[in-house]
């Protein structure tokens, strides 16, 4: 690690200019910590009352993938629901979310990394959009088009609310946050901590470990680890070119 990530704002001094290289303590850190994930919760419950009232308009846009769907407990509808509201107000919050993550980053940064912080943190939420379009649009269709492939007259497909949402909320979500993989890579690049010969040197470690990634993110069968993976293996080599692209320049 580099000597000069220790230093950072303290939380409690935050205005003032002459805090920012002095170093921040791990109590500061957790402090610190403490101080986003409160943000963020607050955010998340916001807008969770917000979205509460549109419950069966999310619920109907998420079944379009595969269409009907039945429940086999009665109070499964209402915790679905509950569930679905969630998962939009976690999504819906998540600009502010991913901008409290980059701030608490921040904080271990010199002061000339600390603009990166104002590009990153938007690039960040395009790239987790983009993933969860990916997910949404493209992953799902194809892992319900094959799995639902094995029901046949005697053995039909009879998918339950809870863990169709359960299916879709994981895909989604998890192709949100491997999007961030040519991001984190350009980042790293920026501030010094890796080099396009690194990452290139590492490449068949990134395999093994991204399968194993996949593996954890997805439902457990091959083909959706395989569709996370792969595309996980595209990210890698983006971000090898990205960080090309940035490393004189860093």
């Amino acid at each position: 690690m580099r000597p000069h990530l220790a230093s950072s704002m303290n939380p409690k001094d935050s205005t003032n200019p002459d805090s920012l290289d002095k170093p921040l303590t791990l109590v500061g850190h957790l402090q610190e910590l403490r101080s986003r994930v409160i943000k963020s919760i607050f955010c998340i419950l916001i807008c969770f009352v917000f979205i509460f009232s549109y419950a069966e308009d999310l619920l109907l846009f998420l079944v379009k993938p595969i269409g009907r769907l039945v429940f086999i407990a009665p109070q499964e509808a209402f915790t679905t629901n509950i569930k679905i509201v969630f998962l939009a107000s976690l999504f819906l919050s998540s600009p502010f979310i991913i901008y409290q993550i980059w701030k608490f980053v921040s904080v271990g940064l010199m002061p000339r990394e600390r603009k990166f912080v104002l590009i990153f943190g938007p690039l960040s939420f395009v790239f987790f959009i983009l993933g969860a379009g990916f997910g949404y649009f493209i992953i799902v269709p194809i892992g319900l088009r094959f799995l639902l492939s094995f029901a046949t007259e005697f053995i039909p497909a009879m998918i339950t609310l809870s863990k169709y949402i359960s299916f879709l909320a994981t895909l989604v979500f998890a192709f949100a946050i491997v999007f961030q993989l040519p991001l984190i890579s350009l980042f790293l690049t920026k501030i010094g901590i890796v080099t396009p010969r690194f990452l290139s040197e590492k490449r068949r470690h990134a395999v093994v470990f991204i399968f194993i990634i996949a593996a954890m993110l997805t439902p457990p069968d091959v083909i959706t680890q395989i569709l996370m993976a792969l595309p996980l293996l595209f990210l890698y080599e983006i971000g090898i070119i990205f960080s090309k692209l940035v490393y004189h320049s860093a």
